[in-house]
């Protein structure tokens, strides 16, 4: 690995918390511009709760962190009561923190529905100030609702289990669609080779656009050395194709309107929170014209974008 700057973990630790409590009002304060081109590459690793997603990413980072800056950003469902998180995924992966150039950091989800958590495109970005070459994002785990954890990333792997269910179904929910990289994580299970064969059918049939990246399907175990191996060179092998693929600048483009997006959602639930009893007595229209206008004021009192 060529010579850089030591990684500063106490400075970016604190820019992390303050991005993960920062409100709309706050990032809108920060006068951020449009969203940068990221620099440093994105995976995703999604998939239900249970299916080995934290320890599976720990492993992976490992093998990967040998020859790049990692970093690992793992987020943990938060309480809707205190909005504290567990951050077991943190907790999981303890064991393997000590590389130099590997950061571990759970973060809680906060107001996301999503499976992803606050103000994470500008927790993104800022890797990139701290020149990681790669960022791993470990979802939440609620399976086939996350598909906003596509946007974020470059290669997206999703974690399925043996047995974990109709595939078929799995199909028709759009996983197929989703996916870079399908692991059938723990195979030494029963049914994992049958799990994978269905995949890799189902692929087969799927329609896609000429030129479109054919999913990989990957048997995958965090006992088993080489299968983290074939799944690292499988992201290669996705990284290369992508560099070449237009599918990177539409990347860019979705980023961008799911940060736009989220903004203003958690501006409007403020706004909504908000409303008295007068007013939520009033007529639908009437309501949405206090949201509006409280919007507008937001956005007035922001600074210039820098």
């Amino acid at each position: 690995m060529s010579e850089r700057d030591a990684l500063d973990r106490h400075a970016l630790g604190r820019a992390l918390t303050a991005l993960a409590n920062a409100s709309a009002n706050d990032m809108l304060a920060r006068a951020y511009g449009p969203a940068p081109k990221a620099r440093a590459r994105r995976i995703g690793l999604t998939g239900a709760p249970g299916a080995g997603k934290s320890t599976l990413a720990g492993h992976l980072a490992l093998h990967r962190a040998q020859s790049r800056r990692m970093a690992v950003l793992a987020v943990d469902p938060s309480s809707p009561k205190s909005g504290g998180a567990i951050l077991g995924d943190r907790i999981r992966m303890d064991d393997l923190a000590g590389s130099p150039d590997l950061y571990i950091r759970s973060i809680g989800s906060r107001s996301t529905s999503d499976g992803l958590s606050d103000n994470l495109p500008e927790m993104l970005d800022l890797m990139d100030v701290h020149g990681f070459d790669e960022v791993l994002l470990e979802t939440v785990g609620v399976g086939q609702a996350e598909y906003a954890a596509r946007e974020q990333v470059d290669t997206l792997l999703l974690v399925l289990l043996p047995e974990s269910g109709d595939v078929v179904q799995a199909m028709k929910a759009g996983i197929m669609e989703m996916a870079d990289i399908f692991v059938v994580n723990k195979c030494d299970l029963a049914g994992a080779q049958k799990m994978a064969a269905d995949i890799q059918r189902i692929a087969a049939v799927s329609r896609r656009e000429p030129g479109a990246w054919r999913p990989t399907v990957l048997l995958a175990s965090a006992s088993l050395p080489d299968s983290i191996a074939r799944l690292s060179a499988a992201i290669d092998a996705h990284q290369v194709w992508l560099a070449d693929s237009p599918r990177r600048a539409q990347l860019q483009l979705e980023r961008s309107r799911y940060r736009l997006r989220r903004v203003v959602e958690r501006l409007a639930a403020s706004a909504i929170a908000a409303l008295d009893a007068p007013v939520l007595e009033r007529s639908m229209s009437q309501q949405l014209s206090h949201v509006i206008e409280s919007l507008q004021r937001s956005v007035r009192l922001a600074p210039p974008a820098r």
